[in-house]
């Protein structure tokens, strides 16, 4: 009984130190992304996804990092590179969570940069995977704000593109900022963001 009381402890402690590594590192990463360091944060979360291989979450954080920095930048090369890391960590997050909305928003918004990147030649070919993967998504998680909120603004783009009426896209915006409101993320480290995004493009609405 002795000897099975320590294991369990030996187990928990485990437990227990596994959560705490996970915890740390994640924290620690999403530091440096807040300091400007997108480089040193995607390292970071490719560290904690090599220990953490059945967890999506950082391989996640690889990609929207990774996406995020290509839409910021003109450098064809630097494009190519980041959306391509980006892919490598979305295809390992989708294969642990093929259901995933958050991952479905993911996928759609890697699609989206390589669109901006290059219209002429990405824009027929990935427009239409860019409404499927929405299209998933809104069935999966009608409520989630960041499918609402990532649809209305690509949807909001191709309109304006070709001329067309945003008004029910800028309804949509203003669905999606009052279900940030209300969103709870599962836990600290699930996705969380957009909140932002949306109220800004909802007062460009309103101009």
């Amino acid at each position: 009984m002795k000897q099975l009381a320590t294991l369990l402890l030996l187990i928990t402690c485990g437990i227990a130190t596994a959560q705490s590594q996970f915890e740390t590192g994640m924290q620690k990463a999403f530091m440096l992304w807040g300091e400007g360091k997108p480089a040193e944060a995607s390292a970071m979360f490719e560290r904690i996804a090599a220990a953490e291989q059945q967890n999506w979450l950082p391989y996640y954080y690889v990609a929207l990092i990774n996406t995020t920095e290509a839409f910021n930048t003109k450098d064809s090369q630097k494009v190519q590179a980041l959306l391509a890391k980006a892919q490598d960590a979305q295809d390992n997050a989708i294969m642990m969570a093929p259901d995933n909305a958050e991952l479905l928003v993911m996928q759609a918004m890697i699609h989206t940069a390589w669109i901006a990147y290059d219209p002429m030649t990405n824009g027929m070919k990935l427009s239409g995977k860019v409404n499927e993967l929405y299209a998933k998504a809104m069935k999966l998680a009608p409520d989630n704000p960041r499918v609402v909120f990532c649809k209305a603004e690509f949807d909001m783009g191709a309109a304006a593109y070709f001329g067309n009426d945003t008004a029910p896209m800028c309804a949509e915006v203003a669905r999606s900022v009052e279900l940030f409101a209300n969103f709870k993320p599962q836990t600290p480290f699930h996705p969380n963001w957009g909140r932002d995004r949306a109220q800004q493009k909802l007062a460009e609405c309103k101009k």
